[in-house]
């Protein structure tokens, strides 16, 4: 793998934090889970890739936001790229349902 490949493995400050709310951002995208939070942000007119605000509305559960702002901002950050790489992970036809959640406009 080149170096442009290989992404820096930066030591998470607060483990027991960020594993909550990694394991929020993906139950909210698991499988049986998905199309309810993509019909969620849609209706309240959010922007899947706006993390900060899906997070503030509590589509990823009503603790996540609480423990994602007690994070050192190192872990914020894994956070949110961590959560960027669950949601293109969605299927491709729901992804197609849901264009406009996806789209950059």
């Amino acid at each position: 793998m080149s170096a442009l490949h290989e992404q820096a493995l930066i030591p998470v400050a607060d483990r027991q934090r960020f594993q909550a709310v990694r394991s929020a951002s993906e139950t909210a995208f698991s499988a049986n889970k998905v199309r309810e939070l993509l019909r969620k942000l849609e209706r309240s007119g959010l922007r899947i890739r706006d993390f900060e605000i899906v997070l503030a509305k509590g589509a990823l559960g009503s603790n996540a936001a609480g423990e994602y702002h007690q994070l050192e901002p190192s872990d914020q950050g894994q956070i949110r790229e961590l959560y960027l790489a669950i949601l293109e992970k969605v299927a491709p036809e729901l992804r197609a349902e849901f264009f406009k959640l996806y789209s950059y406009y």
